[in-house]
């Protein structure tokens, strides 16, 4: 999330086309960001309640429905914040009515805060890649090598939990909260200015943006990549394999087509992290080393990478309702009581797709 409230900038004024373009963006940021976060954080709220239903319960679920308790800890904080910075007060209004120490202070939390649960979605992201790999290259299967692999999987996941805190405590320290007086004399509060990409950055900040960038956002990023593209090859070689087989059985079928299109979904869950988050990560890296940078794009940028990640975190329910037969099927069981079956369902699409098959050896 980035900072737009801090000490003024005292460089070059002249707008370019970027801060012209940003400026537009954050006057309409306010209640596109809201209404994005007003559909994430209900739709986030069912990934969660059909992912962690017993019958539903296996090690990719246990991963997305982790992946949609961290998308929907980032929005639940920011409706507030949007309200008031957004919403309430023009985006440019700097009135000690708007910049009051609470409501700042809350601005600092909310960025050590989403700062956390991102990082928690990234290497989560990474966990899915990795054990989807690992899963499709295993030749362990029965009950307790699945009860096995699904309580490793709940131990990657407090890991990476814990772990992405611990991480970020440096961080956490970076921005401070300094006293301001206006034309009025009336005293506000702002953010204190970090000063990025210029000779007066603190040690300390410039190793903790470094750090940031590289090991929340690039290392995962390239992570995702290596394993994705793993996983592209792997489904290629299936495909291929399942066409030559003609004697294949119906049961050996549905399961390797129900493979084929959870590690098609979970590619695309990994694609939308890499659109959002490689860029970012290499705006913070260049923030850091390029003198204006910071000032002159990254600001600039701040509500449009903020509403690029809060649709990320919104849009898993609208994949998992298109690619996948079981959440549907279960999402509409819950919610709206249709008494299909998945194996019906299932069924349905295994004959269309041995049509297919046949068809291709006709």
């Amino acid at each position: 999330m980035a900072n737009n409230v801090t000490e003024g900038y005292t460089g070059d004024v002249t707008q370019n086309p970027v801060e012209t373009f940003g400026g537009w963006f954050t006057s309409i940021h306010g209640y596109s960001s809201l209404i994005v976060c007003l559909f994430g954080i209900p739709t986030n709220i069912i990934n969660i309640t059909v992912l962690s239903r017993k019958d539903m319960r296996n090690p990719t679920n246990a991963l997305l429905c982790w992946l949609a308790v961290s998308d929907l800890l980032t929005m639940m904080p920011y409706v507030p914040f949007v309200i008031h910075f957004y919403c309430a007060f023009d985006p440019s209004d700097s009135s000690p009515e708007k910049l009051t120490f609470s409501w700042v202070m809350y601005m600092l939390f909310l960025i050590n805060f989403v700062a956390t649960t991102h990082t928690i979605s990234n290497w989560l992201g990474v966990s899915l890649a990795v054990f989807r790999y690992v899963q499709l290259r295993s030749t362990e299967k029965g009950t307790v090598a699945k009860r096995r692999l699904y309580s490793t999987i709940q131990k990657v996941i407090a890991v990476v939990y814990i772990g992405s805190t611990l991480l970020l405590i440096p961080n956490y320290m970076t921005n401070k909260i300094v006293e301001q007086k206006d034309e009025d004399n009336n005293t506000l509060y702002i953010m204190e200015d970090i000063k990025l990409g210029t000779n007066a950055t603190r040690p300390i900040v410039l190793v903790n943006v470094l750090t940031y960038s590289i090991v929340t956002k690039l290392i995962p990023c390239i992570l995702m990549t290596v394993f994705s593209g793993s996983l592209l090859i792997s489904l290629n070689v299936r495909g291929r394999e399942r066409r030559r087989r003609l004697s294949v059985t119906s049961t050996n079928f549905r399961r390797e087509t129900r493979q084929a299109k959870t590690t098609r979904m979970l590619l695309v869950v990994i694609i939308l992290f890499l659109l959002t988050e490689f860029p970012h990560g290499m705006l913070i890296l260049i923030s850091a080393t390029v003198p204006d940078f910071y000032y002159r794009v990254y600001l600039p940028l701040g509500d449009l990478m903020d509403i690029i990640a809060l649709i990320n975190n919104a849009i898993n329910f609208l994949l998992y309702c298109v690619m996948s037969t079981q959440f549907r099927t279960k999402f509409l069981q819950m919610y709206f009581n249709k008494k299909t079956s998945f194996k019906d369902m299932e069924r349905t699409q295994l004959t269309t797709s041995l049509n297919r098959t046949t068809m291709t050896f006709a």
